[in-house]
């Protein structure tokens, strides 16, 4: 709900405090000034709190803003900030960026952080935009074990394969190898190699449709290790700064901290990052443009 014309200081103020979108929109067409007249910036900001994550129903909610504000006539700036998701989620986002899009292209900024599923996104972008701080991460996924506990499915993977690789040259006793190893499925350990080689494949076609055009599926690979191979980042959750980012042979736009760009870009994050992250505004989800918007409340909100 907009702010009227003509209100109250007090209403004023209570708008600020819940971020309506009024208070974001002139940033939007500031920052679009500056890219350039033929850019259109969109934002998708998710919470880093679970359950919430990158799913379909995301790829529909920008798809709807994008049909009422730019179909093929600008270059799509994407600005996002979200922990990660569904792989699959990730592919239908690069698509619907890519279909509305000048030229099938679109751009991405990353004020923060966009990991994982996110991270995937970044790589089906023409540009990526990030500063110093700015952080990408490894696209192996993570499964949840338990209640609430999250590993990453290469230590899951490989803790199986190591108990089975000790019990198959062990001579003596196998109870504690079979005691252990009774702890893992063998179709849900099938069920994580598949997703972790669905990321991996993602991952290869958004970049030999785009920045990778024209390379094999192996070169390709072998060019973004870090985000591919655990030895790198050691955990799941491990930065990968711009520096590693540009070493890949992807293209990154930096910003420098101090530029009048990127602190409207910052505000722009604070804003959409609190939007999102306070219980008061109940909203975990947000795609808006400088004229459309629209959020998704949490559903544990009362």
């Amino acid at each position: 709900m907009q702010a009227p014309a003509k209100t109250s200081t007090y209403l004023k103020v209570l708008y600020e405090a819940n971020q309506d979108h009024s208070t974001r929109k002139d940033l939007y067409t500031k920052i679009e000034a500056q890219l350039g007249a033929d850019k259109k910036l969109v934002s998708f900001f998710t919470t880093f709190e679970w359950p919430v994550q990158l799913d379909n129903r995301d790829a529909d909610m920008l798809e709807e803003v994008l049909h009422n504000c730019c179909y093929g006539q600008k270059e799509l700036v994407l600005i996002i900030n979200c922990p990660g998701g569904d792989a699959l989620a990730a592919e239908r986002m690069v698509n619907v960026c890519r279909s509305f899009g000048k030229d099938g292209k679109f751009s991405v900024i990353v004020p923060k952080m966009a990991k994982s599923a996110a991270t995937m996104v970044c790589l089906g972008a023409a540009t990526i935009g990030m500063s110093r701080t700015s952080e990408l991460g490894p696209i192996d996924p993570q499964i949840k074990v338990g209640d609430d506990a999250y590993f990453a499915a290469h230590e899951i993977v490989e803790s199986y394969n190591e108990l089975m690789t000790k019990a198959n040259k062990s001579k003596g006793n196998l109870d504690p190898y079979l005691q252990q190893l009774s702890r893992f499925d063998a179709t849900q350990i099938r069920w994580i190699k598949s997703a972790q080689d669905l990321s991996k494949s993602i991952a290869i076609s958004v970049l030999k449709t785009g920045v990778m055009k024209g390379k094999s599926d192996r070169q390709i690979a072998a060019k973004i290790e870090p985000f591919l191979l655990p030895e790198f980042t050691k955990v799941h959750g491990r930065p990968i700064y711009a520096d590693v980012v540009q070493n890949c042979g992807l293209d990154v736009t930096m910003y420098e901290l101090d530029s009048p760009i990127w602190k409207d870009i910052w505000e722009l994050y604070v804003r959409c990052n609190y939007m999102v992250s306070t219980f008061s505004t109940k909203t975990v989800k947000l795609v808006e443009t400088a004229t459309e918007h629209f959020h998704v409340l949490n559903p544990f909100a009362n």
